[in-house]
């Protein structure tokens, strides 16, 4: 029996059938009123008798307070720490569950939900939330850099311009995927910096410069966009992509190979399976990194590596698991 097996036998068997579930729910994210989330919520817990709690995220600044609220309460009584909302709100609750003898549910509600698909768990709210009455403790894998945590991805330089610019361009006109897609064509056409960094991976040193750096710990996205090294995230790992100095067209160019799923057939990329990556930044003591689509600001050096404990997620039973589509 490996590590991660040892993990989730030994979670399972501490794992009570009605461990109380602590909530935080994300007033913002998905399409429906976050009022009749609550509710639609409750009723499916107080049907099945299961005790819960909801700690309301009115601002991503109340995530830390909520989560570490949640986490308390979840290892003083034995429960499970569930986070409702998107890809950030799920990020920024992780963030807080990890480390902690208590396990993790998620109930997406954003648009890609990259981390929850590929586990398995419903888009669907309720679908999602009567999984989650059966779910499984299963031990999954954690991104870190710089001890910041990543379910998804981390990235720096031109991906993390795009998804700046996404969020303006989203304040000022709303958020469609039409007002998204055509913010990130401009950022495309418009963005010329390239950063200078050094990169050490795997016993060897590379100065180079690159438009963006992109790790990846989700094997549906890479799958998604064509990229073998997914393969990699079974196994431990992680992987990074690192862009050659690229002009303006060419950049497009991989965003329509990415679109269609054929990022792997292209020549100007630089891809590579690790445990442990330093990127050292030239000339920058701070740096921004994108982690699971939120922007933070990083010293530098930047570290990214596999968090040496997963984190136990509660995943549906087989007879509950939707196929990713």
């Amino acid at each position: 029996m490996n590590d991660l097996s040892a993990v989730s036998s030994s979670a399972q068997l501490a794992m009570k059938a009605d461990a109380p579930l602590f909530i935080v729910l994300n007033a913002g994210s998905g399409k429906h009123d976050a009022g009749d989330t609550q509710q639609t919520l409750a009723g499916i817990f107080d049907a099945a008798g299961r005790r819960h709690e909801f700690l309301l995220l009115d601002s991503a600044t109340d995530i830390e307070s909520r989560a570490k609220q949640a986490v308390r309460l979840a290892c003083e009584q034995g429960g499970i720490v569930v986070a409702a909302g998107g890809d950030g709100t799920i990020n920024g609750v992780a963030q807080h569950v990890l480390g902690h003898p208590c396990a993790f549910g998620v109930l997406p509600q954003g648009t890609f939900n990259y981390f929850g698909r590929v586990h398995g768990i419903s888009q669907e709210t309720e679908v999602a939330a009567k999984a989650l009455l059966r779910a499984i403790p299963t031990p999954v894998q954690v991104g870190l850099v710089n001890e910041k945590v990543f379910l998804v991805n981390a990235s720096l330089g031109l991906y993390t311009k795009l998804l700046e610019d996404r969020e303006t361009a989203k304040a000022q006109l709303g958020r469609s995927r039409l007002v998204a897609m055509g913010a990130g064509l401009m950022t495309l056409m418009r963005e010329r910096r390239q950063l200078r960094l050094t990169l050490e991976a795997r016993g060897q040193s590379r100065s180079i410069r690159t438009p963006s750096v992109f790790v990846g710990n989700n094997r549906l996205q890479f799958d998604r966009l064509g990229l073998p090294e997914g393969e990699a995230l079974e196994h431990g790992q992680l992987a990074a992509i690192v862009v050659k100095p690229t002009r303006a067209l060419a950049m497009l160019g991989l965003a329509l190979r990415g679109a269609l799923g054929r990022l792997g057939d292209a020549d100007n990329l630089i891809r590579f399976p690790m445990h442990r990556l330093t990127v050292h930044p030239h000339r920058h003591r701070m740096i921004k990194v994108a982690t699971d689509g939120e922007v933070n600001h990083l010293r530098a050096p930047l570290v990214f590596r596999v968090a040496p404990e997963p984190l136990l997620l509660m995943v549906p039973a087989p007879e509950d698991r939707v196929e990713v589509k």
